[in-house]
């Protein structure tokens, strides 16, 4: 809004000038604004108005002024100035609203503080025909409005059933103008790579809550935050993992489009989706403390020796700071209460963390002895890419039995549940697709995929001196098949670890012996080899 000076000793009409674009773009991008204020300003001189003030709203509204700020605003001018008349000017009726009923309503507001209405392109006439002919071309300009909305409508459901996102762009996504498909969605790093591994992390496993999603999420500087506290909410994570559109879906069942393959490639596979759906349904995790696991990485991973019960952790405040401890709380047991030093537990473990790495020779051994399976695996992976192709077949002609069902069927309570079975159906159906494809790809050599792995197995310490919290956890499950128990003063009692380290674990003390070519007998009790690799 900006005021126009009056010429000094001329007395004229005071008026005010209204102008209005329906979207934004048209007020950046176009000249919708100030043409309108240019011809209403020479209408203004040409009558001999003085113009007080100018009020342009860049939103549509819908029809209803209520939803303008700029209109609003001129109503409370003119009422604050009621004692003088005033004229509001704009250049067609159609500015001024585009609904019968928000028309009349916004002629008795105006009028209720003193002011009237001139248009350049209409004449408002004050006599009954005047006040029909008002009213029929206010109805016109509605019946335009509905209309634009309902083509606007049918070509966004249109374009959606193409597999075509129309709508705001997700996290992760840019819109990008493509020859012969218009705007589509494309991949915008780095936000693209953040949000993936998100997603996949949740969906391995490799975060557990939500939270530590979340955390993920905010260590990174450049990704969306919410409100102004600077954080992302719990609420985006939520709508994060339940988006189709991630898997390279989409689905809109509100305009009856089911569930198809979009235009756009997605971040993660839909099997990954369906799993993060699965987690989503069956696991009510607790919101974890913000804080508390970064300070204690092992705790819920460590038990207590004494009565196997996860140990907490916290801070004991001493006189002039606090002290890291872990401790059992468990009633009863002999260890409760009894605090542990975090250095003297978190010591202990990367000492047995450490005892982990394979020598030499069982690494060289162990590599013989995968890569036979390795080359039946291979065979097998063929052998069930057909059994996937069988499936496949087998769910289209489900499909097609219950689509013929539903044709066939009287009951109003039976078509919902087949209409849910197929949807079901399709859903499976697009995971076996997936599936197919994945195994129609190269595999990767047996000599790079065995140095990949082996390249954490044969030292997860380095893993583990990662300042990361999700680095720390994605050791705890990759090499320990059971929680640890620990036992003040002695230290970690027996401990399991996955069978990669079953394999070429190499921990002292460990009694072990080859199996003897001609037979394989019972141990005679109290014999024992020392372990040996040569």
């Amino acid at each position: 809004m900006k005021a126009a000076p009056e010429p000094n000793g001329v007395t004229k009409p005071k008026s005010v000038l209204y102008c209005r674009v329906s979207d934004p773009k048209q007020k950046t991008h176009g000249h919708g604004l100030t043409s309108q204020e240019h011809r209403c300003r020479q209408y203004a001189a040409e009558k001999g108005y003085a113009v007080e003030m100018v009020f342009a709203d860049d939103v549509t509204g819908g029809g209803s002024f209520l939803k303008r700020p700029s209109m609003m605003a001129m109503l409370a001018y003119l009422k604050k100035h009621a004692s003088e008349p005033h004229i509001v000017i704009f250049d067609d009726l159609k500015r001024f609203a585009r609904d019968t009923m928000f028309h009349l309503q916004l002629r008795q507001e105006l009028a209720a503080v003193n002011a009237s209405v001139e248009c350049l392109n209409f004449t408002f006439e004050d006599t009954p025909e005047g006040e029909f002919i008002e009213t029929i071309v206010a109805a016109q300009g509605q019946l335009e409005r509905q209309q634009m909305a309902r083509q606007t409508l049918q070509k966004m459901q249109a374009r959606i059933e193409q597999g075509y996102w129309v709508f705001p762009a997700p996290v992760g996504y840019r819109f990008k103008e493509v020859n012969g498909q218009g705007k589509l969605l494309v991949r915008d790093e780095p936000l693209a790579g953040i949000v993936q591994e998100a997603l996949e992390g949740y969906a391995s496993g490799r975060f557990q809550l939500q939270a530590e999603v979340q955390r993920f999420l905010e260590s990174f500087p450049e990704f969306p935050r919410d409100g102004s506290e600077g954080g992302v909410r719990a609420q985006r994570v939520t709508n994060l993992l339940t988006r189709v559109i991630y898997a390279g879906y989409i689905e809109k069942p509100e305009w009856n489009v089911s569930l198809r393959p979009a235009q756009h490639e997605g971040l993660i596979s839909f099997e990954d989706y369906q799993k993060i759906q699965q987690r989503l349904k069956g696991n009510a995790y607790v919101p974890a403390r913000k804080n508390l696991n970064e300070e204690f990485p092992l705790r819920g991973f460590v038990a207590c020796g004494s009565c196997g019960h996860p140990m907490t952790a916290g801070f004991s405040k001493g006189m002039y700071q606090k002290y890291p401890y872990y401790l059992c709380r468990q009633k009863g047991c002999e260890s409760y209460g009894k605090s542990i030093r975090r250095d003297a537990l978190e010591g202990d473990f990367a000492k047995l963390l450490r005892k982990l790495k394979p020598t030499e020779g069982l690494y060289k051994l162990v590599r013989e002895m995968i890569k036979e399976p390795w080359n039946h695996r291979l065979a097998f992976l063929a052998q069930h890419r057909k059994h996937m192709e069988i499936e496949l077949q087998k769910t289209d002609r489900n499909i097609e039995l219950l689509l013929d069902r539903i044709v066939e069927a009287d009951s109003g309570t039976a078509i919902p549940a087949y209409e849910k079975r197929i949807k079901k159906l399709e859903a499976d159906k697009i995971e076996l697709q997936e599936k197919i494809e994945r195994a129609h790809q190269p595999v990767r050599g047996f000599d790079e995929t065995f140095r990949t792995a082996m390249s954490f197995l044969a030292n997860p310490c380095n893993l583990w001196e990662s300042d990361r919290l999700e680095d720390k956890r994605a050791v705890l499950r990759l090499v320990f098949a059971d929680r640890l128990r620990y036992v003040k003063n002695e230290g970690f009692r027996t401990v399991k670890t996955t069978l990669p380290f079953k394999v070429l674990g190499d921990f002292p003390g460990r009694k072990c012996a080859m199996v003897p070519r001609d037979r394989i007998e019972l141990p005679t009790r109290g014999f024992s080899v020392p372990c040996s690799t040569n």
